[in-house]
């Protein structure tokens, strides 16, 4: 069962993953908003918000080895899916069909980490390659709803430990494995597992490697 934690519900923010941060004390706290003013995405980049969205941060502390850390956003992409029933693209997005309807970040910060999760719930004119969860428009309560849900099956994850995390279940959910891909700054192969420390093992015309989220730019 998952250690309980506090929840912050707010309209808007500037930053749910600023928030979780500043409201951290001892346990877990989860931070939900509908939009953010300044969201942000891996390695810096703008999160653009849909008409009916959510945005939620989990700041917590695992009582894990260093090491095992970077399995945590690996594990936010597994709660996601169970929640949602989505698909996943390694490293970090949430798929439904061939469209990304959310994206996870996760920083560490004074022997903690904040794991954010934006989605978009509703957006009928969405860009190109982007997508919602829903058709219709849900309402408001839903985003708290996905997050309090997200929020209980990813503590339940971390507190199983990074041992014996459920990496056939993130297989099943992968639409990244079997697939072949580029990614940055320069390297192309065929996907074909997940690695037990969440890394992507990939095969390329010099052998097996395994990619690991903060050697790569960007993934097609």
């Amino acid at each position: 069962m998952p250690p309980p934690y506090s929840v912050v519900r707010l309209e808007d923010t500037d930053s749910t993953q600023d928030d979780a941060r500043a409201a951290f004390a001892t346990g877990p706290v989860l931070v939900v908003a509908g939009s953010q003013r300044k969201g942000r995405g891996r390695l810096a980049s703008e999160w653009q918000t849909a008409p009916r969205a959510m945005a939620a941060s989990l700041a917590v502390r695992p009582l894990w080895a260093p090491s095992d850390l970077p399995l945590v956003p690996v594990l936010a992409g597994l709660a996601a899916a169970r929640v949602l029933g989505c698909g996943l693209k390694w490293p970090n997005d949430v798929f439904v069909g061939d469209r990304k309807v959310g994206g996870i970040l996760v920083e560490a910060s004074d022997g903690f980490v904040v794991v954010g999760f934006g989605l978009n719930l509703w957006w009928p004119s969405p860009p190109d390659g982007v997508g919602a969860v829903h058709a219709e428009n849900p309402g408001p309560e839903r985003r708290c709803e996905v997050a309090e849900l997200w929020a209980d099956e990813l503590l339940g994850l971390i507190e199983a430990g990074p041992k014996s995390w459920p990496r056939d279940e993130y297989r099943a959910a992968s639409v990244t494995i079997g697939r072949d891909i580029t990614w940055s700054p320069e390297g192309a192969g065929r996907a074909v597992d997940i690695a037990a420390d969440g890394g992507l093992v990939v095969v390329t015309h010099e052998g097996r490697t395994t990619l690991h989220a903060s050697h790569v730019r960007h993934i097609r």
